[in-house]
């Protein structure tokens, strides 16, 4: 079983604009579609290495009762306008990472969501904690992300 999600939206906004709102805390909690993710702090983002703070509550989900807590995002890839991914560190850090890459096309961009829990200790693999989300979510999260950053325009259509 792969042990990573990946899907794909064309969306009629260029790269730079859409990489605008991914490194923006507050762009994270505009277009979270898993409804976990309350509000954040801290700076928009410009390197690897660099965290924010979001306020979760993961009433959402509705498996695990953990309340109210924070997480501190920490970039592990960025390259502007092209890609940026991000391992979450907390109480518990199990290692699964989240990311767009985006290739400009014609009118637009083609952006790739991505969710890799590979990494992640076999023991939290065991209790069957991973995937946290699932790849529908990713889908809804793209959808939101494409009405936040071009709202009524039509999606571009993808190279053959």
């Amino acid at each position: 079983m792969s042990e990573q999600f990946r899907v794909q939206r064309a969306i009629a906004a260029t790269p730079a604009e859409i990489f605008a709102v991914l490194t923006d805390p507050q762009g994270h909690v505009a277009i979270d579609s898993s409804g976990m993710l309350m509000a954040a702090s801290g700076d928009k983002v410009a390197a690897a290495g660099d965290t924010f703070v979001v306020h979760m509550d993961r009433e959402a989900l509705n498996d695990y009762p953990l309340g109210l807590y924070d997480v501190t995002v920490e970039i592990v890839t960025f390259e502007q306008d092209r890609e940026i991914a991000w391992t979450v560190r907390g109480r518990v850090e199990p290692g699964h990472v989240y990311g767009y890459r985006l290739e400009p096309i014609d009118s637009g961009t083609l952006a790739t969501s991505y969710y890799d829990w590979s990494g992640v200790p076999q023991k939290f693999k065991e209790a069957e904690i991973f995937p946290v989300i699932p790849e529908s979510a990713l889908r809804a999260t793209l959808g939101i992300l494409a009405r936040t950053v071009a709202p009524g325009k039509p999606r571009p259509e993808l190279p053959a």
